[in-house]
């Protein structure tokens, strides 16, 4: 179904049971959407297209909370666009998740006592997809459950056939005009994982080492350098000072015994070295550290790798293969027994490199790699921000984006793994390189062999918006759907994907950006704003929660904690409170039914309906205005409350509560406002459906007879304003505030009905004091009434007989301790905000808060001398 058309029928029966069950209704409904074509995007339609990807999951991975805060936001974006007439796009796919995968794969082998070795490359990736296709994408699943509107045909996977072949023409693009490139660098190596990753997949923790202080050469040409990783000293080929440090100028060019071997090495002098740092010397190991690479290319240095893939030490000699914690320790006691070590600390706390995916201790290592030249291409992605081409919300996330993409160095992009994209280059026997494109044929005859590496799996998901579409086939879709509207995804991985598909998109589309806007939000995690994590404890399945209390109430609490950039606390009584918020919404709207709430027909004209209609009406139209405009600007928490606020206190606790009192005198009025809440409850349950699906789907059906919320139309604000309706509404209530306030003071029990005469004839509550008694549970005044406590409220009196009903002495008692201490609270703001030279210091924001304390003593002071005086004499 394609267009927002719908059936209408005749007015509904009430057919909802007391009680919502979301297990019965969730999982039967979300497969009626589905096979009803709701959530298909048509390429040919004449709609406006909206499109958003899905940040693809592993295909390892299942739905954790993180997954769900995402999906429930992304979701609540496309499905208000659906219902506003928009061709909406959200594609959905899988990543093939190159490490984890394999490792994966391998633990499986390893119960069979197999390595990928065993099985030779060809059939351990024979074994992946099968795998992929027993076990892999369980997520598919899991986000059903939650409620995912998205494009089931046209899902994806980076491994796909035509995402394959999308990879390989960029790579041959970006190759042959020379931005990709192979050069031997330091990269950081996994000796767990046995490939190079990048360096936003390495993670940083201080971890406890030591620190030790060597003496190389003797006499005059001592130096003390110091190292946290003594074993690469095998590998130094030389000691690096400042040029200027005058300490050591007379060694700049000389050689120095290297301890432990039989080399000497030269001091070299470099620019690099900080002078006020430690010595002001340092060991060089060009073959082992990055800095010292590059100061090793700068001066001509021989690069020495001492240790192979699994950091064991190669190096000829005592500690040849060692493990290189096992080689630290060992090169540290020959050279304490040399006399060369100078001081040592341990522990010694200091920042250490860790694989993202094994937390293995990361080795940097000089390695042949292939890289991409980021520099023009991260030039583009950062230009196409900052004139306005792309918005990020929020906007002062826009620093950190420019910190990284003004500061990026060449990427590498090859992985020594057999899961993945194989990169398309042959070798000759001649020593010819060719990269072969989509089109191309491969190289044959003796001699010639492929690149035994992979890309990096972030290579093949930054084509993500454009691969998925068809590129490099110019199709309909991706005319239609290129670039994506919107972006949202976690801030944390702004650099691993945003950047990639800001590079790759602009490169490969000319200079169109791959979407207009990145939204960008946080991380869920605890209710005491703890990450969430296994090794915690606090880490939780979100299945767990929605089997409790069903997806709405996840998506919703979700939701209403999502303020843009900002990490999101949650905790399961939150969880709670939103299936509340469900049941509450199921009740008011069984109400309603029973009542006779209808769709049908236009709505009375204005000057026809009641205060009560005009204001609640008044009210919808305003926050159905507030609700668009903080979509708009992504204000997920913000839309949610208002929306809770509106539908239970305005709605449900007033409307429904005010209207019953009409619905009882019957009449012209009671079928007014039979379709003034039909009205209500229509737009109310289509402003929430976007964030709970379900539970409205199912009463919005119910209510009005129609086909499925999905395709119905998102409302629109009518301008209707009354004003006026509003202040007499806003009477109403503080007339019953005050009085319910003043009954729990006297401890009365909320259903405890009490004799009381209302004095209201010229007031604008006139018309309500049916509703007032009702709500207030006033009796008629009676024979024999005798008021014994008086309440002047908004222009209005309210006299009570509590005869009998409350111990007066007690309650004077108790009122003239709370006064003595409003009129304390009074002076103590009065001296506070009578002082300049406090006035003068202290910050705004402590002022407005003794001035608002000073506001609420002088409200409680006038409420309580109203209740002294509203006591009977003793």
């Amino acid at each position: 179904m394609t267009e927002n058309t719908q059936q209408q029928h005749s007015a509904p029966e009430p057919e909802l049971p007391k009680t919502y069950a979301p297990a019965e209704v969730e999982g039967p409904l979300y497969e009626r959407w589905v096979d009803r074509g709701y959530f298909a995007a048509d390429a040919k339609s004449e709609k406006s297209p909206f499109t958003v990807v899905i940040p693809p999951p592993n295909v390892t991975g299942s739905l954790h909370l993180g997954h769900a805060f995402e999906h429930t936001l992304i979701d609540a974006i496309t499905r208000r666009k659906r219902m506003q007439g928009f061709e909406t796009l959200w594609q959905p796919g899988m990543d093939h998740a190159g490490i984890a995968t394999q490792n994966v794969v391998e633990r499986e082998l390893a119960k069979e006592a197999k390595s990928r070795h065993d099985l030779g490359r060809e059939a351990f990736v024979e074994r992946v997809w099968k795998w992929k296709g027993e076990s892999g994408g369980q997520i598919s699943g899991q986000m059903r459950r939650l409620g995912d509107g998205v494009d089931w045909d046209r899902e994806r996977f980076t491994m796909d056939e035509g995402l394959s072949q999308a990879v390989k023409t960029l790579f041959k693009k970006l190759y042959d005009d020379e931005l990709i490139y192979r050069a031997e660098r330091i990269i950081n190596w996994c000796p767990r994982c046995l490939t190079a990753i990048s360096d936003i997949e390495v993670e940083y923790q201080d971890d406890d080492g030591e620190l030790v202080s060597l003496k190389y050469g003797d006499g005059d040409e001592t130096v003390v350098v110091a190292t946290t990783r003594a074993e690469t000293m095998l590998g130094d080929t030389a000691i690096a000072v400042h040029p200027d440090d005058e300490r050591y100028q007379h060694l700049i060019g000389k050689l120095i015994k290297l301890p432990l071997t039989d080399r000497s090495i030269p001091v070299v002098g470099d620019t690099h070295v900080d002078p006020e740092f430690g010595t002001g010397c340092v060991k060089v190991t060009p073959a082992h550290d990055p800095n010292d690479f590059e100061i090793g290319q700068r001066h001509g240095l021989p690069s020495i790798a001492v240790m192979d893939e699994h950091a064991v030490i190669t190096a000829h000699g005592p500690f040849q293969g060692l493990d290189r914690l096992e080689a630290r320790s060992a090169i540290v006691a020959a050279l304490r027994a040399e006399g060369r070590i100078v001081a040592e600390k341990r522990p010694y706390t200091h920042s250490v490199g860790h694989c993202s995916r094994c937390k293995t201790t990361i080795e940097p290592r000089l390695s042949m790699q292939w890289w991409v030249k980021v520099g023009p291409l991260a030039k583009a992605a950062g230009d196409a921000v900052r004139d306005g081409q792309v918005k990020i919300h929020p906007q002062e996330m826009e620093k950190r984006y420019f910190d990284w993409v003004d500061n990026l160095h060449d990427w590498c992009i090859s992985r020594q793994l057999w899961w993945g994209h194989r990169i398309p280059v042959w070798y000759g026997p001649d020593g010819e390189v060719v990269c072969v494109g989509p089109d191309d044929e491969e190289p044959t005859g003796e001699g010639w062999t492929q690149d035994s590496d992979v890309l990096d799996t972030w290579f093949s998901s930054g084509l993500w918006p454009f691969s998925t579409l068809g590129w490099p086939e110019q199709t309909e879709s991706l005319a239609k759907f290129y670039p994506n509207s919107v972006l949202v995804t976690g801030y944390d991985i702004l650099f691993f994907w945003v950047a990639r598909m800001m590079m790759f998109g602009l490169y490969a589309m000319d200079g169109t950006p791959p979407f207009h806007t990145i939204v960008l939000h946080g991380m869920v995690r605890d209710q005491f704003g703890k990450k969430m994590s296994k090794s915690f404890g606090n880490a939780v399945n979100p299945l767990d929660w929605m089997d409790k209390y069903g997806s709405d109430a996840v998506r919703f609490t979700l939701a209403r904690g999502a303020n843009p950039g900002v990490d999101v606390p949650i905790g399961e009584d939150w969880v709670q409170g939103s299936r509340n918020f469900a049941n509450k919404i199921w009740n008011a709207t069984r109400f309603a039914l029973m009542n006779g709430a209808t769709v049908e027909g236009e709505l009375p004209p204005a000057e026809r309906l009641s205060a009560t209609d005009r204001w609640i009406l008044s009210r919808l139209n305003a926050v159905v205005a507030e609700v668009d405009a903080y979509y708009e600007d992504y204000q997920f928490a913000k839309l949610s409350e208002a929306l809770f606020h509106f539908a239970w206190d305005e709605v449900f606790d007033w409307y429904v509560e005010l209207t019953k009192t009409t619905f009882q005198e019957g009449g012209q009025a009671a079928e007014d406002t039979k379709r003034v809440l039909g009205e209500v409850l229509d737009v109310t349950l289509k402003l929430l459906h976007p964030v709970v699906p379900f539970v409205t789907e199912t009463l919005w059906t119910t209510l009005t007879g129609n086909e499925s919320l999905v395709v119905a139309d998102w409302p629109t604000d009518s301008g209707f304003r009354d004003e006026a309706a509003e202040r007499e509404i806003e009477t109403v209530q503080q007339v019953i505030t005050e009085v319910r306030r003043f009954r729990s003071d006297q401890g009365l029990q909320p259903a405890q009905k009490v004799p009381a005469r209302l004095t209201l004839d010229g007031t604008q509550l006139a018309p309500h004091e049916a509703a007032i008694r009702q709500l207030l549970r006033l009796q008629p005044e009676g024979e024999g009434f005798a008021a014994t406590a008086t309440l002047p409220v908004s222009g209005a009196t309210v006299a009570l007989d509590l005869s009998g009903t409350i111990d007066v002495a007690a309650e004077r008692k108790r009122l003239t301790k709370d006064l003595a201490a409003a009129e304390k609270e009074i002076t103590a703001a009065n001296a506070k905000l009578g002082n300049e030279a406090f006035l003068a210091k202290a910050p705004d924001h402590v002022v407005d808060k003794i001035r608002g304390r000073l506001t609420k003593a002088e409200a409680d002071i006038e409420r309580i001398k109203g209740q002294l005086d509203a006591l009977p004499a003793a």
